[in-house]
């Protein structure tokens, strides 16, 4: 247990702290960190144990969201959290990647870090504080990392690189790039863009890396001071005399399949080959089946390794640089509202549109967002038959969460606002055959089906995945990287963006990191790639569609007044669902009196629209109207509705240019009149006349227009002794012909 320490880091204004020994107390390693508002509790537990029959390193990070962080009760049926959100989740690879290569090879005990936010403040997000707290939850246990590991966060404002920005900042900014690193290199980048130059990404990530080399010197003090003491791990290895069979065994048998161009032929030879080898050695090892694998494995890597890095040779024959054939399609589903399929190589990426109203927007319930709607959802699906295998088919996972997000980065700064385009865009990405990033390929599959549907982006985006071979002071990087190279190799770089600049950057490095040069050759290397895409789906469709497709929705925009949405819903939503039933529409109604109407129907949109139009128009000043009689008031006069649920007062002065002692000797409830709009009063109250409407146009053109119900015809005699039965209508009377 730790006794209670507290460490600072001012950075940028702010204080973060880091506070130990306080909460979690049994975890293996547990901090506190502060930043702003924002605090969270870090803590890392592993198995006393390794689990021996493990070829990987079974380490985990859950990011933990707690609506109290912000003062909400969350909106489930249960009123608790429920399921990680896709930010939770982004979150967690976040944290996770840049730890998976900084631990001991041959680590197997399970290992898990648990990031948990237990208040937000929007100016200090807590992925980046969550990166630096685990480092140091697992740096004070007894759980072995070989280095500290910090992160930083840089944006862009007004083409100015700005370190940790704040939320204002960040809203006004071209770039987010996340950075983690050690004190001696950079090991995961990720970043989202507007068009932002490779210079820029360069400069932004050493501005990033300055700060990590701070907040690493850091951990090293605390690490010294509060790090306990714990047995030496369990490393699995394999002994000289099993490594030593297995390469006798095989012999030069790797390079015969390990250079099949087609991926069928070279797995079918890899499996046969090492299938043999461990019926060979069966006998003679029966209890390191998991050793022989690993040996052989490791002569696979290491004669891909050398072919590349001595001789120039990939294991499909291409140079560094080159990229696999491209080939591009849009249309290919008629009934949908845009689609795109791109091959690259063997691996193929169908991507479909499907355009919808504000409606359909998505609703966000999640920490880190900065808006309540998404109206740009993009979602990546990753079958088991894209890479030849069967396995049950669930929920999302981690890596189809993050690739779709990554491909949504991507595309966002080329989308047209909600303001010339108010459709919510929903892109699924299909992976058909995986044999290197389909992420990238997604991207690529997204802007033809962009362009298919008619949405007019601001430019094309293509994205493409960068690797790197790295042996001692010898390295190559390498374009296009296919799975085997992804697998044996040092980096997955993918960068995103069009002609002009990066728009998205994620990189994984599996050694413990790279410097500048290879940074700045690999983003050089990109974007000569880039635009060689670019060039070929250009071929394809060189511009958006100038029509949208005939099965896509259409959507149109019209403004009212915030105080007349009463209207346009009616009592218990009443008219607004009669709109949408009698004109087959979708309407949606913002607070701010923008209303969306959307059909596939134009009759029904300009149906609906024109009543909306009736439902909420504004009055005006001398203006002419045929009205309905709604209620007559003695001594007083008619209430006339000119507009839907808009009426004025004609007082019974100005019922006509003759003398009128009664309201009713002129007017009946459900008359159709025609008055003018002769003044709106300071309290708003409409005073029309349907005398000036005589005295302008005319009685006889007046009548003609006006429709009235059947009245019973009233002698002198009963209208005068209707008139002696109001009290004071013959002072009225009176008092009227004085004043004419």
């Amino acid at each position: 247990m730790h006794k209670r320490k507290t460490y600072t880091f001012e950075t940028e204004g702010k204080s973060m702290t880091f506070e130990f020994g306080r909460l979690a107390q049994l975890a293996a390693g547990s901090v506190v960190a502060q930043w702003g508002d924002t605090v969270i509790l870090a803590t890392a537990a592993a198995s006393s144990r390794p689990k021996e029959d493990l070829d990987f390193l079974p380490f985990r990070v859950d990011f933990e969201e707690r609506q109290y962080a912000v003062g909400r009760i969350p909106g489930s049926f249960f009123r608790r959290e429920g399921k990680p959100s896709d930010q939770a989740t982004l979150t967690c690879r976040l944290i996770d990647r840049p730890f998976r290569p900084l631990f001991p090879e041959g680590y197997r005990n399970d290992v898990q870090v648990v990031i948990t936010v237990l208040s937000f403040d929007p100016d200090c997000p807590p992925d980046v504080l969550g990166i630096t707290a685990a480092s140091m939850a697992l740096n004070t246990s007894w759980i072995p990392l070989n280095d500290p590991v910090a992160a930083a966060r840089v944006g862009m404002v007004d083409g100015e690189l700005v370190l940790n920005p704040t939320g204002e900042q960040f809203d006004a900014g071209d770039l987010d790039l996340v950075v983690a690193g050690t004190e001696d290199a950079v090991v995961m980048v990720e970043a989202g863009a507007n068009e932002v130059s490779e210079d820029a990404v360069i400069e932004g990530i050493e501005m990033a890396h300055r700060e990590i080399k701070r907040l690493t010197k850091l951990q090293r003090q605390i690490v010294e001071e509060m790090a306990e003491e714990g047995e030496d791990p369990f490393l699995k290895k394999i002994s000289a005399e099993v490594e030593a069979s297995v390469r006798r065994s095989v012999g030069s048998r790797v390079r015969d399949f390990l250079f099949a161009e087609d991926k069928d032929d070279r797995e079918t030879m890899r499996a046969d080959i090492f299938q043999e080898v461990h019926e060979e050695l069966e006998d003679v090892f029966p209890d390191d089946a998991w050793a022989i694998g690993q040996v052989l494995r490791q002569i696979e890597k290491e004669e891909m390794r050398r072919a590349i890095v001595d001789r120039g040779q990939r294991p499909d024959g291409r140079k560094p640089e080159e990229i696999r054939p491209i080939s591009c399609e849009v249309g290919f589903l008629p009934r949908v509202h845009g689609s795109g399929l791109f091959n690259r190589g063997e691996t193929q990426v169908l991507t479909v549109l499907a355009l919808g109203s504000v409606g359909d927007r998505q609703m966000i319930d999640s920490l880190g967002h900065r808006e309540e709607f998404k109206r740009y959802l993009h979602h990546y699906n990753f079958p088991p038959y894209s890479t030849g295998e069967s396995r049950f088919m669930r929920m999302p996972s981690r890596r189809e969460i993050g690739h779709g997000a990554l491909a949504e980065r991507a595309l966002l700064p080329v989308l047209p606002s909600s303001d010339d385009f108010p459709y919510t865009l929903r892109l699924v990405s299909e992976a058909l055959a995986s044999n290197g990033s389909t992420s990238m390929a997604s991207v690529c599959a997204s802007t033809l089906a962009l362009m298919d549907a008619g949405v007019h982006i601001a430019a094309p985006v293509a994205g493409i995945a960068m690797g790197l071979i790295k042996e001692g002071e010898k390295y190559a990087v390498l374009s296009d990287i296919q799975g085997l190279e992804d697998h044996l190799g040092d980096m997955d770089f993918k960068v995103a963006g069009t002609a002009e600049g990066i728009t998205a950057l994620q990189m994984d490095i599996k050694i413990r990191g790279v410097n500048r040069a290879i940074l700045q050759e690999a983003l050089d290397q990109a974007k000569s790639g880039r635009l060689f895409i670019l060039d070929k789906m250009l071929e394809v469709i060189p511009a958006p569609r100038e029509e949208m497709s005939k099965h896509a929705p259409r959507i149109v925009t019209l403004k009212i007044n915030p105080e007349k949405i009463r209207y346009v819903i009616g009592p218990g939503g009443k008219m607004i669902n009669s709109l949408v039933e009698e004109y087959g529409v979708q309407i949606d109604i913002e607070d701010d009196g923008t209303v969306y109407v959307a059909s596939e129907s134009a009759e029904g949109i300009d149906g609906a629209v024109e009543r909306i139009r009736g439902l909420t128009a504004e009055v005006e000043v001398g203006k002419i109207y045929k009205g309905t009689v709604k209620r007559i008031v003695d001594n007083l006069g008619a209430f006339v509705e000119i507009l839907p649920n808009q009426d004025g007062l004609v007082h019974v002065s100005k019922l006509d240019t003759e003398y009128v002692d009664s309201p009713e000797d002129v007017v009946s409830v459900g008359d159709e009149v025609m008055v003018k709009l002769v003044e709106v009063d300071k309290m708003d109250r409409i005073n029309l006349s349907r005398q000036a409407c005589i005295e302008e146009m005319g009685r006889e053109a007046v009548e003609a227009q006006e429709t009235r119900k059947e009245r019973p015809v009233r002698s002198k005699e009963e209208k005068e002794r209707d008139s002696n039965r109001r009290p004071g209508s013959r002072d009225r009377g009176r008092n009227d012909r004085k004043r004419r």
